[in-house]
């Protein structure tokens, strides 16, 4: 069993966050645009534990040369089944340098999107707290 599927599984945000390398781009299946880095990538990841449910992963699939993984999962977002993908690309170190999430149907899709939605404002902060010199930077834009 990969070390992120098992800390996943574990519910052990820290042990999830210390596979992120710190340059890390996560592509959310919702979101148009790609986040980059470990801040904004581990409190996405934290706000997805919260609004799964019933989240297990069901397939490994590894690439040769173990740089690539794809870990098929199911879970509910509310009453809604859903069913996805995530795909990961380690650097040089073993730390996860690409993230990226299919989910599929559409209805979960939207119902993910929503319920992400909610929790994007606590994402954030979080985020920011954790960046160095971020809550600083908080005060001082503008």
């Amino acid at each position: 069993m990969h070390p992120f599927r098992k800390a996943v599984e574990a519910q052990d945000h820290a042990a999830v966050e210390a596979l992120l390398a710190e340059d890390v781009v996560f592509t959310s299946p919702v979101a148009f645009r790609p986040y980059p880095g470990k801040a904004i990538t581990a409190a996405i990841l934290r706000g997805v534990m919260r609004v799964f449910t019933d989240f297990r992963y069901v397939r490994e699939i590894a690439s040769a040369d173990g740089r690539d993984h794809a870990l098929v999962f199911v879970a509910k977002v509310g009453d809604k089944e859903i069913n996805g993908c995530d795909f990961l690309h380690f650097d040089e170190e073993g730390r996860i340098d690409d993230f990226t999430v299919m989910v599929r149907p559409l209805s979960a899709a939207q119902a993910l999107s929503a319920a992400m939605g909610a929790q994007f404002d606590r994402i954030t902060a979080e985020a920011l707290a954790a960046t160095p010199g971020g809550a600083d930077q908080s005060h001082t834009a503008g």
